[in-house]
């Protein structure tokens, strides 16, 4: 039985509850302190221990890197990041050692061998440790930098000239940044197999091969096609298909961007232009609904290719190699490029004019809309507004196709869900493409506006499009739409115009012109809006940025969005 002055123990109420255990380790970097985090997400965005090499990055030190890529597994086989480092000394008492001024002491790691000779580690594949100090500018360092250079260099050609890769060679700016002048080695250079037919789109140089892997990566763990392989062994180790002919998937190109010399080129751009003349311009792939953000190079108002831009919510850093060929029939010679009516050469104002006051007098419900899901968020909006006014009925048409795992949608229209925010079409695309055929066979539709489609492998015929008194048509290439109008607008590539698409997750993305439209065709949002005010009376817009901004307050599904906003990855909203 307790005693009357017994008492209760209880926990003092003004204990302090320990600290929660810290993300970050601090660590040195070329004497400078940061702090940097324990993970970081790796190429599959699991988090993993974080490495050398992206502690330096984010200390603003970039460490040289070959076979290293953050969307890859890590190999480690390059050697070219190999930095110097030191982790905090232990004493006997196995506890942290101390200088005299109270800093920790540190054992600079070194051959056990030899002690007086630095022993690097691979940065791309050494976590962090707490208290390390990393050396990525020290002495040690820059020798171990060229003597891997020096190694890489012993085979490699001198062919510099002729490399395809000149320009965006990572073994010519290491040579430059980080190599050294003179060799010491003197032995004749082992010959590889040169102009290797690797597949249908990809040429092989063995002699140009560092043996990274990033290719045989890429193609095993991203695009889940083992094709790849390394052959032979010691200095005649080369990259090899399985079988001649066979490395052919729709992503083979991505191994030309990841391979870091001119070992892999595309057949395609393959000495086609000088990379140091083209021009840049960030842009979207129109190929499906993905929108796949992309780099497009151009020179004197021609097109040579497409590589993807990293966006980690739509693409990552791939593209399809169907999507990064989609781009010669921009150049085609049969291009539309002049306004006619009545199938005679005019002018835009002369056609502007007469198809204004031609709708002007249309009776409501007279006309049809079919509007492409290729056009932009900014163009079907102008359009929605123009069937608002004359009643008319409006639709897309669908395109499926076959999709994949990886990138590629089985929605093949860029703009579907830009069509669908806009009012253009509704849920199920292509639902009103009979009753507009019914329309004219009937009578009822007198007039029909048709942009970047041809409405006869859609079910009007020709000869429905016969019965009509009106036709207007803009398009880029001809087709039997375009040559039964009565006012054929000549239109843009995505490539000539900036606007934007919303893809297939509901992602709003811009995309910026790269070269100028062929002979009198103009970005349709122009010429629209010219007509929207002459019809409807809704005020122009003299830039793009000013009609999104306009539409995306108006049009409740783009949830008030700014062009500012959209940035260079774009905006998701909800579909």
């Amino acid at each position: 039985m307790m005693s009357d002055n017994s008492t209760t123990e209880t926990k003092p109420t003004n204990t302090v509850a320990p600290p929660p255990p810290s993300d970050k380790i601090k660590i040195k970097v070329d004497g400078r302190e940061i702090e940097v985090p324990k993970t970081m997400p790796d190429w599959q965005g699991k988090p993993q221990p974080t490495t050398m090499l992206q502690a330096c990055a984010l200390a603003g030190h970039e460490v040289p890197h070959y076979c290293y890529h953050p969307k890859l597994p890590v190999a480690g086989n390059c050697r070219m990041c190999l930095v110097e480092f030191g982790t905090p000394q232990l004493g006997p008492d196995r506890k942290p050692a101390f200088n005299e001024d109270g800093s920790p002491k540190i054992a600079k790691s070194v051959l056990p061998y030899e002690p007086q000779t630095p022993r690097g580690a691979i940065s791309c594949a050494t976590p962090i440790s707490p208290g390390m100090e990393i050396y990525p500018s020290s002495p040690a360092t820059k020798q171990m930098r060229e003597a891997v250079l020096e190694s890489l260099l012993i085979n490699h050609p001198l062919d510099c000239p002729i490399c395809d890769q000149a320009g965006e060679c990572k073994l010519q700016e290491y040579s430059v940044e980080h190599g050294q002048a003179q060799s010491q080695f003197v032995e004749a250079k082992v010959h590889k197999p040169k102009a290797v037919d690797l597949g249908p789109r990809i040429m092989l140089d063995d002699e140009r091969c560092i043996l990274c892997t990033r290719c045989i990566r890429f193609t095993k763990d991203i695009a889940g096609d083992d094709a790849l392989g390394i052959v032979n062994r010691g200095s005649y180790n080369t990259i090899a298909a399985w079988k001649e002919g066979a490395f052919d998937n729709n992503y083979t190109l991505n191994t030309v961007d990841l391979c870091p010399v001119g070992a892999l080129t595309s057949k395609d751009f393959r000495f086609q232009m000088r990379v140091w003349f083209m021009k840049e311009t960030k842009s979207l792939c129109t190929s499906c609904a993905t929108g796949c953000n992309i780099v497009a190079s151009s020179r004197e108002e021609k097109v040579y290719r497409y590589e993807p831009r990293q966006n980690d919510a739509v693409n990552s850093t791939w593209m399809c190699d169907a999507g990064r060929l989609n781009y010669k029939w921009i150049n085609r010679e049969d291009r539309l490029k002049d306004v006619l009516v009545s199938g005679r050469k005019s002018t835009w104002g002369v056609a502007l004019k007469e198809i204004s006051e031609k709708l002007a007098k249309v009776a409501q419900g007279s006309v049809a809309i079919v509007a492409s899901a290729r056009q932009t968020n900014e163009e079907l909006y102008l359009l929605a507004g123009l069937a608002k006014k004359l009643g008319a009925i409006t639709e897309s048409v669908p395109r499926v196709g076959k999709g994949d795992k990886l990138l590629v949608s089985a929605y093949k229209n860029p703009n579907s869900n830009g069509a669908r925010l806009t009012g253009i079409a509704g849920p199920q695309l292509g639902a009103n493409l009979a009753k507009i055929a019914e329309g004219i066979r009937s009578g009822n539709i007198r007039t029909l506006i048709v942009f970047g489609e041809d409405v006869t492998q859609h079910g009007i015929s020709a000869d429905l499009l016969s019965k009509l008194d009106t036709l207007i048509v803009s398009d880029i290439l001809p087709c039997a739409t375009t040559a039964a109008a009565h006012y054929l607008l000549p239109g843009c590539a995505h490539m000539e115009k900036r606007g934007s698409f919303t893809n297939v997750k509901g992602r709003v993305q811009k995309f910026m012109k790269a070269i100028e439209p062929k002979g009198a065709a103009r970005a349709e949002w122009e010429f629209l809006q010219e007509l929207a005010h002459a019809v409807t009376g809704q005020n122009g817009f003299a830039s793009i940025e000013g009609l999104f901004n306009h539409m995306a307050a108006e049009m409740p599904g783009f949830a008030g969005l700014k062009w500012a906003e959209l940035g260079d990855g774009g905006k998701t909203v909800p579909i």
